[in-house]
């Protein structure tokens, strides 16, 4: 999925090509991440490793303002814990310098100047200036003399008094990256060193971030938001609709029959409904989808949904009232989507109640593909 992007949002990467699902705009594998302009390669980039797709194609990293806004509340948590750690830090600072002083017969100076409660509470405001911008809120209220301290004092207002978002994060950026550049001159101490590095590899995030081949692309095929920037950020599409409806609904495909074998934490019936949604905002051809809405807390096992020139979608929850009887609650509470690695006989109970879903339908399968075989015959 590309974040920036609500016209055409599904982007999908098979081992041959990678590309829009809706526009149908697509560029060989071998070639994705590779730099274009005006439809013609400019850099090539190396084939990526099947690896990193896997990744990429699973992670929720990409969404470049929620993960930021956990990782600074993380930070934010570990400073926290100040007296601790400043307490550590001063006394690796005195071993230091007497180690120091033991080894040269020389009184030394304190290399570590201005003391670390200062710079622990410039650095601490800094977070806090950054959690305001990625929290939608006006960070001009933290201006703080700590801060101010370490900048130009016109230009430190320059950055905080711009009311747009994105000028704000822009600025709020170069503030801290001249903020940590400063500390790096001042204070050479663990964690200190760790967290300037952390807080470096934030603010330059490139993860999922890769060239986009439409760029500049003349013509008017695609919509133009398609080729407006040189880069472009994807995450998994998860996020969007936990299920690959879109790639299978690209209109070359000509698909007739949509098996959906439900997955998701929750109300089961949110993709297909979402999926549906979707549709009509795009004039695609899906079938109209109504669910009884006693069936989201206790779903069958089985589900058709037809129309005319559209679609037949059979939907499957993964836990219904067949398979898990009364407890389906208990069963999604022990498979939730956070939690650590399955054990062996959780990954065979899972399986044995998954495949129930498809020998107790079998027969109900094989019959929709028939009548869809029926349909396309009639047609011919």
């Amino acid at each position: 999925m590309d974040v920036f992007l609500s016209a055409d949002p599904w982007f999908e990467i098979t081992p041959h090509e990678a590309g829009y699902s809706l526009a149908g705009a697509f560029v060989d594998a071998s070639n994705f991440g590779s730099q274009f302009h005006k439809g013609s390669k400019k850099n090539k980039q190396d084939e990526f490793d099947m690896l990193y797709l896997q990744a990429l194609c699973a992670s929720a990293l990409a969404d470049e303002d929620e993960i930021k806004k956990v990782l600074w509340q993380k930070i934010k948590d570990f400073f926290q814990q100040k007296e601790k750690i400043l307490e550590e830090m001063k006394k690796e600072k005195q071993e230091s310098r007497e180690e120091a002083a033991g080894l040269e017969g020389l009184s030394q100076p304190d290399p570590y100047s201005p003391d670390t409660d200062e710079c622990y509470r410039e650095l601490m405001d800094l977070v806090d200036m950054n959690l305001s911008v990625f929290n939608g809120n006006n960070p001009s209220a933290l201006d703080e003399p700590s801060i101010r301290t370490t900048l130009n004092e016109s230009s430190l207002e320059s950055s905080l008094s711009i009311e747009e978002k994105e000028e704000e994060k822009l600025n709020v950026k170069r503030h801290t990256m001249d903020v940590i550049n400063n500390l790096s001159e001042r204070i050479h101490i663990w964690p200190y060193d760790a967290l300037r590095s952390i807080i470096e590899c934030i603010i330059n995030w490139i993860w999922g971030r890769n060239y986009n081949f439409l760029h500049n692309m003349p013509g008017e095929a695609v919509h133009s938001t398609l080729l407006e920037s040189e880069t472009r950020d994807f995450e998994d599409a998860g996020l969007l609709l936990n299920s690959p409806y879109f790639s299978v609904l690209r209109k070359e495909r000509n698909v007739d029959l949509i098996i959906s074998l439900d997955f998701s934490d929750g109300d089961p019936f949110t993709t297909v409904r979402e999926a549906a949604k979707m549709c009509r905002e795009r004039n695609i051809p899906f079938p109209e989808v109504n669910i009884p809405s006693e069936d989201s807390e206790k779903p069958k096992d089985f589900y058709v949904f037809k129309g005319q020139n559209v679609p037949t979608v059979i939907h499957i929850p993964l836990f219904n009232v067949v398979n898990c009887g009364d407890k389906i609650e208990a069963w999604r509470n022990k498979y939730g989507t956070f939690q650590g690695s399955y054990s062996a006989e959780m990954i065979n109970d899972l399986m044995e109640v998954a495949g129930k879903n498809i020998t107790n339908n079998k027969a109900k399968v094989v019959e929709e593909i028939r009548a869809i075989i029926e349909q396309i015959r009639s047609r011919q």
